[in-house]
């Protein structure tokens, strides 16, 4: 792939913005929800934007899903984003004339100071959000009580030179993000809504594209564990989070581990170590990892997005999704106060699933887990 690919040309009648796989998927799944309504049509239709970050593992699974996006007729345009100090000067103005062009903005991360600063260049009268995991619904509540938009683990903290400096931005993203006039704002999610900001339309994502595309998965006997990157981000204390793996692992016989994106060589390194299980790094995101097979009759994982999305995708196929909540003696003394409550809210607003009124104990129990038994709808 060139690191640019697309040339200037008719504006398109869709243009979105990814930074991660997941949104990336999740564009597509829109695209799919509306081809009904609005027949594809690739020449005009939907252009994909790839600020592309630095991290290789994101990259591989970004280049992975872009070919996804070609196969589906779409166009993609690589943007080598963070490639240097003028990188951003250098994607912003080569994307001016799309932005202020282009009649609906799809966008993935509304956190995202690189997205709300191409925000404040569109002159879009349709906006979509579509999921960036979890973030989105912190996000939905931040909108609708006009709050400045702070992702969830830093919420509670003191805003730092760059935020103060970055706040009239900030600020108004967030008015371009909130419907008025002629302004249309959509939220494509799989995550419980609430609190729904005035004029806001939210549609249901519901994997139904990833299920026609991939699937139906042979599973296996065992069970998965799904790693999560909340050590990475300050949220919860490492040496916790592996004793709470070992223990899961131990009592529910998972053989493999599913490493987030975001996880880091080292930790990997040791908990494959300790705990003796077979770390697996995909090259797409879990939803369609899981859906493509093969896939253990139970998947363990912490409070993240999975949570709402993995019984989506594997509608009808009989596996089952095991919730590990976060104990609050697992965070570290960085973990913002929002932490806590935002971290069992992911668990507790799982929709679509039948959660058992027991509560495992054994192993998991002794490292200060609860582990609530989640299936997936069949």
């Amino acid at each position: 792939m060139s690191p640019r690919a697309g040339k200037p040309g008719p504006a398109p009648a869709t243009l979105a913005f990814v930074e991660s796989p997941v949104q990336l998927l999740n564009v597509l799944e829109w695209a799919h929800a509306r081809a009904p309504e609005a027949p594809r049509a690739p020449a005009a239709g939907l252009t994909l934007v790839v600020l592309s970050p630095i991290d290789p593992m994101t990259r591989g699974q970004l280049r992975r899903m872009a070919e996804l996006a070609r196969e589906e007729g779409h166009q993609v345009r690589w943007e080598e984003a963070r490639g240097g100090a003028t990188a951003p000067f250098q994607t912003i103005g080569g994307l001016a004339g799309l932005l202020r062009r282009a009649p609906r903005v799809v966008l993935g991360d509304p956190f995202s100071r690189y997205v709300q600063l191409l925000l404040t260049i569109t002159r879009a009268r349709d906006l979509v959000v579509v999921d960036d995991g979890t973030a989105t619904m912190e996000f939905v509540g931040q909108l609708a009580r006009g709050e400045r938009l702070v992702r969830w683990h830093r919420k509670g903290g003191r805003p730092g030179p760059r935020d103060l400096l970055f706040a009239p931005v900030s600020s108004r993203a967030r008015h371009r993000l909130t419907p008025g006039g002629d302004r249309r704002v959509e939220i494509f999610s799989a995550m419980p809504v609430e609190d729904t900001p005035p004029g806001v339309t939210v549609t249901a994502n519901d994997f139904s594209w990833t299920r026609s595309r991939f699937g139906p998965p042979r599973i296996t006997k065992g069970a998965d564990l799904v790693g999560t990157s909340l050590v990475e981000t300050g949220v919860v204390d490492g040496d916790r989070y592996l004793e709470a793996v070992r223990a899961l692992a131990k009592a529910h016989g998972a053989t493999r581990y599913f490493a987030h994106r975001r996880e880091s060589a080292d930790k990997l390194h040791r908990l494959a170590t300790e705990t003796g299980l077979e770390v697996v790094r995909p090259d797409l995101p879990l939803e369609l990892i899981a859906r493509r097979g093969p896939i253990g009759r139970t998947i363990l994982c912490f409070p993240s997005t999975v949570v709402h999305t993995l019984p989506l995708a594997l509608t009808g196929t009989g596996v089952r999704v095991a919730v590990c909540d976060i104990d609050p003696a697992w965070l570290t003394e960085k973990a913002s106060p929002r932490a806590r409550g935002f971290l069992s809210g992911v668990t507790g607003s799982a929709r679509d699933v039948h959660r058992l009124a027991a509560v495992v104990a054994g192993a998991a129990g002794a490292a200060g887990a609860g582990v609530t038994a989640v299936a997936g709808v069949s």
